[in-house]
């Protein structure tokens, strides 16, 4: 929990002032808000979610755009499930560790998850699951009332905050050619991926471009061993 007071809680409580400031310029309700940040806690797939249903959209076309952008999800849950569990296996704090992982949490996770002894694995992600979404919850209300004096270009740069911090972290992390190759890969596929439906657009540059990479790595070692 301590550590979701630093950086990582910092830069969700900036991005989630951002979706507060835009649930009052649509005049969503706040509590509708706040239990979109504790349920889905997923910022795209939240401002998905209050943009339709302000503008009226169907519920099945709606809940399916939401499905889609939080797809990107299943790669970062696998990648760090084997990390998030404890000495004694548990189903249930398996599955509520699980709904925890966001960038920041999947980010801070891989990075220090690894070092940690079985049995803290599990307290550790939950405490540290726990504090970011209370903060979010908490910069959620104080953005809705902050939303008069905070001007829509600044609100739009706190929405941008996360993917921010989530690039620099994983830059901070890259420490193998491989890594330098994937971020170059996914950075390079994002300008052609943009403009895809449903919120795709994250999940084939994150994927696309990382399996480029992995080809790309396995063909240059295969030519330095021949």
């Amino acid at each position: 929990m301590r550590h979701g007071i630093g950086m990582p809680g910092l830069v969700l409580f900036a991005s989630y002032l951002g979706y507060g400031a835009l649930l009052q310029g649509i005049s969503f309700p706040l509590g509708a808000g706040m239990l979109s940040t504790f349920l889905v806690w997923a910022l795209p797939a939240q401002v998905i979610l209050v943009g339709g249903l302000s503008a009226g959209t169907a519920l099945p076309a709606l809940a399916l755009a939401v499905t889609l952008s939080s797809i990107r999800f299943l790669p970062m849950v696998v990648s760090i499930a084997p990390y998030m569990r404890g000495p004694k296996r548990s189903l249930l704090l398996e599955l509520i560790c699980a709904h925890y992982v966001a960038l920041t949490l999947w980010a801070e996770g891989l990075r220090l998850l690894p070092h940690m002894p079985g049995q803290a694995r599990v307290p550790f992600t939950l405490g540290l699951g726990n504090m970011l979404v209370t903060l979010s919850i908490c910069a959620t209300a104080v953005g809705y009332y902050m939303a008069g004096e905070v001007p829509l270009p600044v609100a739009a740069a706190l929405l941008f905050i996360t993917p921010l911090f989530f690039t620099l972290v994983m830059v901070r992390g890259a420490a193998r050619a491989m890594d330098w190759m994937t971020l170059a890969a996914g950075a390079g596929l994002t300008p052609l991926v943009q403009h895809l439906d449903g919120g795709l657009d994250l999940m084939v540059a994150g994927i696309g471009g990382g399996t480029l990479a992995y080809f790309i790595s396995r063909s240059l070692r295969r030519r330095s061993r021949a």
